[in-house]
């Protein structure tokens, strides 16, 4: 098993986690430095994107997390409780 999907595997294992979906969320985690993890979620299959990193701006169409631009239609972000 590759680093990779040795990580994927520990943070599908992840048992609690929330998911971020309105800019409130965003705001929060954004305020609070939460490390959000995004995923690329399709209906039977999950693929993570990026381990995780803070929040550093949003929108209604994008958050930016580590200097990158992410589509809130495309992909989920969640962080552990």
């Amino acid at each position: 098993m590759t680093d990779y999907e040795e990580l994927q595997h520990e943070v599908r294992s992840m048992t609690q986690y929330r998911v971020l979906k309105e800019d409130m969320d965003f705001f929060v985690a954004a305020m609070r430095q939460d490390r959000v993890i995004v995923w690329h979620v399709l209906e039977d299959i999950e693929h993570l994107i990026n381990y995780g990193g803070t929040v550093e701006g949003y929108s209604p169409l994008a958050v930016r997390i580590m200097g990158k631009r992410y589509l809130e239609e495309t992909f989920e972000f969640r962080i552990q409780k």
